[in-house]
């Protein structure tokens, strides 16, 4: 301690405790422009998008292992006709070898004033299709989960590209500085796990912010976010002592991306032990609300998405479960049905909810998995994965309600009319989130990435 000049900045802040700390943050608090200076470089700042917006705040409902499209919402009559048989139209390549063609066990009822037909395991979901577009003509590269994640999520089939919530966050910004732009809903871990939901190379701070939505405990659903030692201006002191000492530590670098992360994730920890705990509250909500929702994970789930994408949070993405649980290769009639009933009432009530609380208008409503399933069928009555064609659909912000858009072959194999790729589906989303999916780049490794790639048309037909 005989020369201070030489302590090292480790040393340093193993004092803050004493009276060593208290000087140094004195010093540091009064040079000009400290906090407005760390404030005014908060990447998750609100920002200007290339055009008007039509959503401002997206909902991914992702049924993760592949919900079947001629079982949910693409009927297929001539399956019943031809049962069991095996027409050339069926021998595309899937990931496993498959039979003869199978029926749906499910009926598809006629809905709403459009008309369009529901599967009837989706009974409170088809109340709701006038608000909703059925993309039929669905596509994607491979038939295996992981790279057909990955392609969903990020745009391409590999783990090296940031996840969709992490462009929107990177190019919109938050309007709640006190939550995360982006929040992943997932009970567990999908079959990839948090490279879903990855940054890559974009800066850390627009990682998704992953919750178990199992355990909604407004207390516990973040883990170690409550400080049970400090007083909030004791924190508060201590984290502005820490943040300026690691500006100067970072000023001293051209460029250190996982310091400026540690430095925003700190900033929004002491920020989210307030909102956080009261945006996961479920019991603020009436006893009419929760008994819409109902109490299942992926209830709660739908209400958290809900309250947060209400205070502010860019994307709110929620996985029916850990795992692939819709990956029904061994029996669609009762894999299909317990889960299209589960979820059901849960998805009615987000889509009712937001439309009386008038969020719908601004908020986007994204349904399906990575892929659909064959029309043939693998074993007695289970069916393979299928990225020939499948569907998912789209309903809120800027979106034509009622209508299906596309269409796969007569046995509903292959995507045949106005196909639609992944890439134009981002290309879209990203339309009516105000940007424009050509401009939205990133500078990386000596070339401009985007989340879809050097691919992508905005589907107009289906914009409102």
């Amino acid at each position: 301690m005989d020369h201070p000049g030489n302590i090292s900045r480790r040393e340093l802040l193993s004092q803050v405790g004493t009276g060593m700390g208290t000087l140094g943050l004195s010093a540091l608090l009064s040079e000009e422009g400290n906090l407005a200076a760390s404030q005014s470089q908060n990447p998750l700042a609100p920002k200007a998008s290339h055009f008007a917006p039509k959503a401002k705040r997206i909902i991914h409902l992702f049924m993760n292992g592949g919900p079947s499209q001629v079982d949910t919402f693409d009927p297929k009559p001539l399956l019943a006709k031809y049962h069991g048989q095996r027409p050339e139209a069926s021998g595309l390549k899937t990931e496993r070898r498959t039979g003869g063609l199978m029926q749906s066990p499910f009926k598809f009822i006629r809905q709403g004033e459009s008309g369009l037909p529901v599967s009837e395991i989706f009974p409170e979901v088809g109340k709701c299709i006038d608000d909703i577009c059925v993309i039929r003509s669905m596509h994607t590269d491979v038939p295996n989960h992981e790279p057909s994640l990955f392609m969903m999520n990020s745009g391409i089939i590999q783990p090296t590209r940031p996840s969709m919530g992490s462009w929107l966050s990177y190019g919109l910004g938050s309007e709640n500085q006190n939550l995360p732009g982006f929040v992943v809903l997932c009970p567990g871990k999908p079959v990839v796990g948090p490279q879903l939901w990855s940054n890559s190379f974009l800066p850390g701070v627009f990682q998704g912010c992953h919750i178990h939505n199992g355990k909604i405990d407004p207390k516990q659903v973040i883990d170690y976010i409550n400080n049970n030692y400090l007083t909030r201006d004791s924190q508060r002191a201590q984290l502005d002592l820490l943040t300026r000492l690691n500006r100067k530590h970072l000023e001293e670098r051209s460029s250190d991306n996982k310091l400026e992360s540690r430095i925003e994730s700190l900033e929004m920890a002491f920020r989210m032990q307030t909102e956080a705990q009261e945006a996961f509250d479920l019991n603020r909500e009436t006893k009419e609300t929760r008994d819409a929702y109902g109490t299942s994970e992926f209830g709660n789930g739908c209400l958290v998405a809900r309250r947060l994408v209400e205070r502010g949070v860019r994307m709110v993405q929620l996985f029916y479960g850990g795992g692939q649980p819709w990956d029904d290769h061994g029996n669609i009639e009762n894999g299909h049905r317990s889960k299209g009933l589960a979820s059901d009432k849960s998805i009615a009530a987000l889509l009712r909810d937001l439309k009386s609380r008038g969020l719908l208008d601004e908020t986007l409503i994204l349904w399906g998995g990575e892929f659909g399933r064959t029309p043939a069928s693998e074993g007695s009555n289970g069916r393979d994965h299928n990225n020939h064609g499948f569907s998912v659909w789209l309903a809120g912000g800027g979106i034509k309600g009622g209508m299906a858009y596309g269409a796969t072959d007569e046995f509903g194999f292959s995507a045949q009319v106005n196909k639609v790729h992944v890439h134009d589906l981002h290309a879209t989303i990203l339309h009516l989130m105000g940007l424009d999916h050509e401009q939205l780049t990133y500078r990386y490794s000596g070339r401009d990435f985007r989340l879809t790639d050097v691919h992508g048309r905005v589907v107009e037909e289906i914009l409102a």
